[in-house]
């Protein structure tokens, strides 16, 4: 019922566009008959909005795949680099909240490990709203900064890498992935962090190992150990569904005889604040100097652009 509810909106949608474009094309009819210059400017920009809202659609028609529609985790770890590296995730963690809610979507933190003196050693999250995962898995990856480093007294120029993990997170009701609760093991320990008057007097945090797999998650965010539990669970689940596709994926890839680079210095974008402004992605060539928008959240443009040449490979 709910995929038949979004291909309803979908159909709706497209019949409203494509009435808009009619009535539009009529305006320019009747423009050019009367030789009205008055409606140019109306014109114009409708016609700007409809450009918007085709290529809104058409990236929504592109999300076809499995689990597109699905709300996205995404974890976040730094390379070597210390503080520098450290400093580094938080600015992407900050990006990627700010295209969230930029998105309509809603970011929660599942657990979040802070640096020793700033920036963050590792967080997860989830955005949750329709397509997220759709949306966010193209930015699954390694990410390259290059800025003059605010923690180097010198003003040396340092270039900092970040992974990016994007997974569906899976609903309860899907049957693919089914955890036996006899294959896990359940390790309780006290959170740390700052603020809240529970924090590490309780038991709180919970650490899952799913023993067939050796996969390890746990979660702190909340003062509850069964919120943080259900947390947790969340992340297993789309961590054994990742862990799925990618062992499916190397079959393939066997078969076919293919070898991927998976090397850490095999970034899929680059960000540069010295000696100048620029974000490259290395994938679709998309590039803007505007720096400052990018980590403001501004990152659609990188998206649209891997989700048509992606979609541009698939058919080929």
């Amino acid at each position: 019922m709910q995929e038949l509810t979004r291909q309803k909106d979908k159909t709706e949608i497209y019949g409203l566009l494509s009435q808009e474009i009619q009535d539009t094309a009529l305006l320019w009819e009747m423009a050019i008959e009367e030789d009205d210059t008055s409606l140019e400017t109306e014109i114009e920009a409708t016609i700007k909005k409809l450009k918007e809202k085709f290529n809104s659609l058409e990236l929504e028609i592109l999300l076809s795949e499995p689990y597109d529609q699905n709300n996205a985790i995404i974890t976040l770890h730094p390379g070597a680099g210390g503080t520098e590296a450290q400093d580094w995730v938080q600015m992407l963690y900050r990006m990627y909240v700010r295209w969230g809610e930029r998105r309509g979507f809603k970011a929660e933190t599942l657990d979040l490990l802070s640096g020793d003196e700033a920036g963050i050693k590792s967080v997860t999250f989830s955005l949750v709203g329709e397509n997220a995962y759709g949306y966010a898995k193209c930015e699954k990856g390694v990410h390259r900064l290059v800025r003059i480093s605010p923690f180097d007294t010198s003003g040396r120029r340092h270039t900092s890498f970040a992974s990016v993990d994007v997974m569906p997170e899976v609903n309860d009701v899907d049957t693919e992935i089914i955890i036996d609760p006899e294959e896990l093991r359940v390790d309780t320990y006290r959170s740390g962090g700052a603020g809240g008057q529970h924090v590490n007097k309780t038991d709180s945090a919970v650490r899952l190992t799913h023993i067939p797999t050796g996969t390890v998650v746990q979660c702190q965010s909340e003062r509850s150990q069964t919120q943080n539990k259900a947390y947790a669970m969340r992340i297993l689940q789309a961590k054994l569904l990742d862990l799925k596709r990618k062992q499916q994926a190397a079959e393939l890839s066997e078969i076919r005889g293919e070898l991927n680079d998976i090397a850490w210095g095999s970034q899929i974008r680059s960000y540069v604040m010295h000696p100048y402004s620029m974000v490259k992605d290395h994938r679709t060539n998309a590039e803007t100097g505007n720096i400052n928008a990018v980590m403001d959240g501004e990152i659609d443009m990188f998206i649209n652009a891997w989700l048509q040449n992606n979609t541009a490979q698939n058919q080929s």
